[in-house]
């Protein structure tokens, strides 16, 4: 059932808008602003139905800050109003609700527009999904990855904790192409990515494919020295997949994993970081393959095979 919040100092008008509307939704509400973004900082909800006016902070001001958060930027906002000049009307969708319902209620009305805005919003939601879904692996692409790398590390800033970038790549991935085919090609790629990404299932956990035969995953809140005990699994479990190589570069295919792990803070960059994990797995490439190479939070490196 999708989660509507309702925004409501009124206790009597707020009940009026669960009534018409609780058979068809789960309906959650807040009598004041600052419970209003409370919640929306602890559930996720399909609608947010807004009074305008309301003591201390009004219904314009906690819109400005719904759309100054990312998390809730995309939900939409249906004010509630007995303000029905044109004035009041057009600064409210110049700040981003996507419809007015005015005072008193008509339950039809209520219905029509909630009904709708909620169909726009998983149509949305699905479409943005699709296009941040690599096709061949179903795990997050590119796109996906720019987003999310940028809010989790400013996550780790404003939180105080670890997080780990790791990269890693399917090992002498040309030569199988060239001797199993590309066909082959893809169901190892896809293959990997099934393995790394139920052992990166939690969710301060996020893989996705970086380009061709590589991978980038991103972790939140473990330190160097767990972090990399646990892509040594993930190196090993690949492995373990007994996928034929050709046999004049290795048995099994296999990937290099490289990575770091770091405390962030406001002076600290992303790419910096994103770098010193590359150059994690040129080392682990180069001396050798099929191993883990990370660099803990003093930049010392860890060695899986040393």
């Amino acid at each position: 059932m999708e989660k509507i919040l309702i925004v409501d100092d009124s206790v009597v008008q707020a009940a009026q808008l669960q009534t018409i509307l609780e058979d068809e939704y789960d309906v959650s509400i807040a009598h004041t602003p600052e419970d209003g973004l409370r919640l929306v900082g602890e559930e996720s909800y399909s609608l947010i139905l807004l009074d305008v006016v309301m003591p201390g902070m009004d219904g314009f001001t906690l819109l400005k800050k719904l759309q100054e958060e990312l998390i809730t930027r995309s939900v939409p906002v249906i004010l509630i109003t007995s303000l029905s000049d044109v004035e009041n009307e057009l600064h409210g969708l110049m700040l981003g609700a996507v419809d007015y319902i005015t005072k008193p209620f008509y339950s039809p009305i209520v219905k029509a527009r909630v009904n709708t805005h909620v169909k726009l919003y998983n149509y949305r939601r699905q479409v943005e999904e699709q296009s941040m879904t690599d096709q061949l692996t179903g795990i997050a692409n590119r796109r996906r990855y720019d987003r999310y790398s940028q809010t989790k590390w400013h996550d780790a800033i404003r939180l105080r904790v670890p997080i780990s970038i790791c990269m890693f790549d399917i090992d002498n991935f040309k030569v199988y192409n060239d001797t199993f085919g590309h066909p082959a090609g893809d169901k190892v790629i896809a293959a990997v990515a099934k393995t790394a990404s139920s052992l990166l299932h939690r969710s301060t956990d996020f893989l996705a494919r970086y380009g061709g035969e590589e991978f980038v995953a991103i972790t939140l809140g473990d330190p160097s020295q767990k972090i990399f005990k646990h892509l040594k699994k993930i190196r090993q479990a690949i492995e373990d997949l007994h996928i034929a190589h050709d046999p004049s570069v290795s048995k099994w295919v296999t990937v290099s994993i490289g990575g770091v792990s770091v405390v962030p803070t406001l002076d600290s960059s992303y790419a910096v970081y994103l770098k010193i994990a590359d150059t994690m797995l040129y080392d682990a490439k180069k001396h050798g393959r099929n191993q883990v190479v990370w660099a803990d939070e003093g930049m010392k490196q860890l060695w899986e095979n040393n």
